[in-house]
């Protein structure tokens, strides 16, 4: 029923909607619908698409066997609606790699036009932001990969652009950034972050050294885990502090010149291998705090190394763009 794709460490499974409505799962046919009304058929399309069938989960693995799913497109034609499914059954307003997986599986589908810019119009029930989010895909070659550019738009900065409460503020190479206590608390190397909106919301701690960096099996421990969850993770499955409607978290270091270091925990999902709008956040913070320029920057995360195209004018960051590749898993 659903396909499972790679797109640097990222799985996700992709699945028509008329696929679950024909495994008895209850989807509306317009995909505004669906995401109102997910609680009524998101959990069960994750145990359709994503759990392990019995006996075949390897040991230390994740619940799942996937990061989410991808349900779309609801039309033949483009622009193409879809929703961003997290395993925990809520909606994602975007993700980089999600979308990199997406254009790909419109691509074997024959859906894609290979020249031309296809607009993906993502569907969520988030009340802070606009849905659907829409983002502009155009196929490309990037050192002789083929892959999919995004542009993800203008970012915007700060508390207000992710509906923070309750942080203190604190300055890095002259700039204002967040100090997140929950974040300090567990430690007191996380005490300086930038928070940012690439379409979906983000908190990048930007740390001095990589032992500051957090490795994905240290973010599954217990202790560490629960503290992490209760930060990025909205009621109920969280405490939704400082952002109420939760927030993906992530550390940088900078490594040098235009390379930038990263760890990733999402909101929903948890410890990840790689994030496309992750790395889009980590590298607009990095240019924030004069870490890197306006160009190409390159975000290196335990599932592979994210081109990130940064275009500022008149001292302000204009777009971001990721370059994405995703394969089909057998």
């Amino acid at each position: 029923m659903a396909q499972m794709y790679d797109a640097r460490g990222n799985i996700y499974m992709v699945v028509a909607p008329g696929d679950l409505r024909r495994n008895g799962i209850a989807l509306p046919d317009k995909a505004r619908d669906a995401a109102q009304s997910r609680e009524t058929w998101a959990l069960a399309a994750i145990e359709a698409c994503c759990a392990w069938a019995p006996g075949t989960q390897p040991p230390g693995s994740k619940d799942h066997r996937s990061d989410g799913l991808l349900v779309g497109p609801f039309q033949s034609s483009p622009p193409f609606d879809l929703l961003i499914v997290n395993t925990d059954g809520t909606l994602a307003e975007r993700s980089g790699n999600g979308l990199t997986i997406f254009s790909q599986a419109l691509s074997d589908q024959g859906l894609m036009a290979g020249d031309e810019a296809c607009v993906l119009r993502v569907h969520h029930d988030k009340a802070d932001v606009l849905s659907p989010g829409e983002t502009s895909v155009k196929a490309a070659q990037v050192e002789g990969v083929h892959g999919f550019w995004l542009d993800l738009g203008k970012p915007s900065f700060g508390p207000q652009a992710v509906s923070a409460h309750g942080v203190e503020s604190v300055v890095l190479n002259g700039r204002e950034l967040s100090h997140v206590q929950p974040l300090a608390s567990l430690n007191a190397a996380w005490s300086r972050s930038q928070f940012a909106r690439v379409g979906n919301p983000h908190c990048v701690t930007l740390v001095e050294h990589v032992d500051d960096l957090p490795s994905n099996e240290q973010m599954r421990e217990p202790g560490l885990s629960e503290g992490l969850t209760r930060i990025a993770y909205a009621m109920p499955a969280g405490a939704g502090q400082p952002c109420p409607a939760g927030i993906n978290l992530q550390w940088a270091m900078h490594e040098s010149g235009q390379r930038v270091v990263a760890r990733v925990f999402e909101r929903g999902e948890g410890p990840t291998a790689s994030s496309g709008t992750s790395a889009s956040a980590v590298a607009c913070a990095a240019w924030r705090v004069g870490w890197v320029s306006a160009g190409e920057v390159k975000v290196v995360m335990p599932g592979g190394t994210a081109p990130i195209l940064l275009e500022e004018e008149q001292g302000e960051l204009r777009r971001v763009s990721l370059f994405g590749t995703a394969r089909l898993m057998g």
